[in-house]
């Protein structure tokens, strides 16, 4: 379609036209350069507070302190008017959190968002630990619930269970309408069917609860709540607590150290569909539980290792950090369940980094016996990992143990995290293997240099949000953006006026 004014006239076609034709084109082509350049330049400097270069050289030295935070801290309070939530609420909301100790924790943080949306009560959220954790303590067993119930005293109502209803002298229990939720649903969702069912019962009932909520949400105060819940409120209860930081207190003595989930474990492997390397009677195990758990795929080794699809062996994370730099002496920190092939894969690892830990070769004592089953166990995990100076996950993904622990060291301080970019590692593996060996280091280097460190960073498909919070839950003292600007230091007692008249106006409408 021509725009109107720039069409030719038939019949009038001139020599001089043609050159004015020409001029014209021209003059546009030179504003819309000019343009394009200016809004470059603009983009360029409106980051220059993030990463936006690549290092042109790894210094391992450097690695062992904190990320470059670009004047950058972590700051998830509001900073626009965010009343305290109503003191009647349009019903109960219940939700079976699925998964592992990741996706609790995101759909968590999703159920709080979703209660304030909806101005709801939420009920304690149920974990689905027995499953495939055979652990069923619950959220009391891994979590502070009253710290959970008190941090987020701003944002909702929280209960532990549905109260029940006085009618006609009778005491009767709300039921739970349940509803299946669909994945990534958008706000609107909650807002018409949801709210509509949670009005006709009285209560609802989410189930499965995992990547119920679109992560990404144009509205900054519902992604800072989001990190409240999840850096905040979402608090280890105090003997997992203590023997975390047993655990790295014990590590620290000796040093810094490095912590590694090493995600080569049966259900990855057999989800990724990575069969190939293992023994006959370990691919027959592996296609077995890929048939128990997972949906009917066409999966070839070959063409999924090359698109860095499978996850990285032992020996593959050894070599990354030997080309590094890493020496011998770097003490690792190993957060993994049992490792699929066993002693076969790790012993390449270990002959390159002899000096590796877990929870059970730090700590002895009957106490870590007793507190490292199930969701506890990764729960201790998780914190070393946290609070370790380096952290390299060798399978990250929006289900997986890394995603969550990503975002929340970066939400830390901008800790150090080495995240092998796979598919782009993948043929230089494959090479090695097949003898060509000359500029392996080399090759691996120029790969890592192109990956992110720990610093901020824009959030790019398929990133998660949990991964990476970053602007919604930063801010900087001296910023150029007032939207970037740090909130008052006294916005905790600000929202403690506004709940207090709010509790005060319903206590004498009441009287």
């Amino acid at each position: 379609m021509r725009r109107a004014g720039f069409h030719r006239q038939h019949g009038r076609h001139t020599g001089g036209s043609g050159m004015k034709g020409m001029i014209v084109k021209l003059s546009l082509a030179a504003v819309v350069l000019l343009i394009c350049t200016l809004s470059l330049f603009f983009s360029s400097t409106g980051t220059s507070n993030v990463q936006s270069s690549y290092r042109s050289e790894i210094h391992v030295e450097e690695l062992w302190s904190n990320a470059d935070s670009g004047g950058w801290r972590p700051s998830s309070a509001p900073r626009t008017h965010w009343p305290p939530p109503p003191n009647e609420s349009n019903g109960y909301l219940r939700v079976r959190c699925n998964g592992g100790l990741n996706q609790q924790r995101s759909a968590i943080s999703n159920a709080v968002l979703a209660a304030r949306i909806m101005n709801a009560t939420l009920v304690l959220p149920e974990l689905d630990a027995n499953s495939f954790w055979h652990d069923d303590s619950g959220f009391h067993g891994i979590y502070d619930v009253e710290h959970f119930i008190k941090t987020l005293r701003y944002d909702v109502k929280i209960v532990e269970s549905i109260p029940e209803n006085q009618k006609s002298g009778k005491k009767k229990k709300i039921k739970a309408f349940q509803l299946r939720p669909p994945r990534d649903a958008p706000i609107s969702w909650y807002t018409n069917d949801a709210l509509k069912k949670m009005k006709e019962h009285g209560a609802i009932y989410l189930t499965p609860f995992s990547h119920r909520l679109a992560e990404e949400i144009d509205y900054p105060e519902y992604q800072r709540l989001r990190c409240r819940v999840n850096y905040h409120a979402l608090r280890f209860k105090p003997h997992i607590m203590k023997l975390s930081q047993s655990i790295v207190d014990k590590l620290r003595t000796q040093g810094p150290f490095m912590s590694i989930h090493l995600r080569f474990e049966m259900d990855m492997l057999a989800f990724a569909g990575c069969f190939d390397i293992f023994t006959p009677q370990e691919q027959k195990i592996l296609k077995k539980y890929r048939e128990e758990n997972f949906a009917p795929k066409r999966l070839v080794y070959n063409e999924r290792r090359a698109i860095g699809k499978c996850p990285l062996t032992p020996e593959e994370v050894g070599l990354i950090l030997r080309a590094l730099g890493f020496d011998n002496s770097t003490r690792i920190y190993l957060a993994a369940g049992e490792l699929f092939g066993g002693e076969r894969f790790m012993k390449p690892f270990r002959s390159l980094f002899p000096r590796l830990e877990n929870h059970s070769s730090v700590e002895h004592s009957e106490e870590l016996a007793e507190n490292t089953r199930g969701l506890a166990g990764s729960a201790v995990d998780y914190m070393v990992c946290l609070l370790s100076d380096i952290f390299m996950p060798t399978y990250d993904g929006p289900s997986n143990f890394a995603n969550n622990l990503l975002g929340h060291r970066l939400y830390y301080g901008f800790r150090t995290t080495i995240r092998p970019d796979r598919k782009s590692l993948a043929p230089i593996f494959i090479d090695k293997e097949n003898g060509r060996t000359a500029g392996f280091d080399e090759a691996i280097r120029k790969v890592m240099l192109k990956t992110n460190f720990g610093e901020p960073h824009k959030r790019v498909s398929p990133e998660s949000f949990y991964t990476n919070s970053w602007p919604e839950c930063f801010c900087q003292t001296s910023a150029k953006n007032p939207a970037d600007k740090c909130p008052p230091n006294d916005i905790l007692n600000i929202m403690n006026d506004e709940l207090e008249k709010t509790e005060t106006h319903a206590n004498s409408t009441i009287s």
